[in-house]
């Protein structure tokens, strides 16, 4: 695992870098190459501290965002938001999947989708980047997440995740991982409107917009599936 890639696909640099791998080493790869990681650890105390971080962060952001809601209202709204599968789904934005050190039984394209160990990842990453810094860097990392869940959340579409789809079907039928490539980006600092192309090697299936690298991957995937559903068709 490259450290300068690593840091590349969250969008920040460590300065403990032995903080950061450490939250990719799943305990099963701890368990069967102790002499590997020294010093790292296992992530699962990192990613204790990150869903105590990221819980805070949820809650504090939302209660300034619904000045409204009763605590009922706004304990939805972070279930909803801190999820298992939202967070997986957060993880797999950043293809933190492809970063996890683990055991050769637990080492399996479907081992590294699966949503409790990507979920897992990101918290520790959360953990990792509060001791490497403080809180305010935690709250840049995972604001924009939470800003593009919570519009999923208020216009019904939560549970859709277009990214996961596509990776599923490529998986399964070709046994290909997609990939994401930011082509343009437009608009002053304050709106931006990002362009991605989501390719199958060199076979560009989609491209999308949207206001953040994220919703542009979505919408990316969103056409590819599209066009694989099309080309199904017309192959039946």
């Amino acid at each position: 695992m490259s450290d300068a890639d690593l840091q590349q696909a969250l969008g920040m640099m460590f300065n403990d870098t032995c903080l950061l791998q450490s939250a990719f080493v799943h305990r099963s790869f701890l368990h069967e190459h102790p002499e590997r990681v020294t010093p790292l650890t296992s992530n699962e105390r990192l990613e204790f501290l990150g869903d105590a971080v990221l819980n805070f962060l949820t809650a504090a952001w939302l209660y300034e965002q619904f000045p409204e809601h009763s605590e009922g209202a706004l304990t939805n709204l972070r279930a909803g938001l801190v999820k298992t599968t939202t967070l997986a789904r957060f993880a797999r934005t950043l293809n933190l999947g492809d970063y996890v050190r683990m055991s050769r039984g637990e080492d399996t394209p479907a081992g590294r989708n699966r949503a409790p160990l990507l979920a897992d990842v990101f918290e520790a990453v959360v953990g990792a980047l509060y001791l490497d810094q403080d809180l305010e860097a935690v709250r840049r990392f995972v604001l924009p997440f939470l800003q593009q869940e919570l519009e999923l959340i208020k216009s019904g579409n939560a549970d859709i995740d277009y990214r996961t789809r596509l990776q599923e079907r490529l998986q399964a039928q070709y046994g290909i991982t997609p990939t994401y490539q930011i082509v343009r980006v437009d608009g002053p600092d304050h709106q931006r409107e990002f362009t991605t192309e989501v390719r199958m090697g060199d076979d560009c299936l989609g491209v999308g917009s949207g206001p953040s690298k994220q919703a542009a991957a979505q919408a990316a995937a969103r056409a590819a599936l599209t066009l694989l559903d099309d080309r199904a068709a017309a192959t039946a």
